[in-house]
């Protein structure tokens, strides 16, 4: 169980980092073509989503490798669960039913959660 966990929670942790690291630090208009409701949604929202999404990585890896309240890794997923739920939102209420990705973000950040009880 802890291999699988390292395993999924790795790759959401790299797509996170990635995804966070893109909205804090490229431009409306650099972001536009990868992510259409980026016009929706004020800068400084979309900044402070980006650093959750950094965080959420971060707790995803940090505790458990560290030993150090090992008990934020479940909460850390927990939290990517909710972002995703309300990314869906988003999505539906833009009009923009592509939300395939965001299901299996979802999905996996509840396996992740899963997972890391068992740590």
């Amino acid at each position: 169980m802890n291999t699988a966990y390292w395993i999924v929670a790795g790759l959401l942790a790299l797509f996170y980092l990635y995804a966070g690291t893109l909205k804090v630090s490229r431009s409306r208009d650099q972001l536009r073509p990868m992510m259409a409701w980026v016009d929706r949604v004020p800068l400084p929202a979309l900044r402070a989503l980006g650093t959750v999404e950094i965080l959420g990585a971060a707790g995803l890896v940090l505790p458990p490798l560290t030993g150090i309240a090992p008990a934020l890794a479940p909460a850390a997923a927990g939290g990517l669960v909710l972002l995703q739920a309300g990314a869906i939102a988003v999505h539906l209420t833009g009009g923009d039913r592509r939300i395939a990705l965001n299901l299996g973000l979802i999905t996996t950040a509840a396996v992740t959660v899963w997972l890391a009880t068992g740590l």
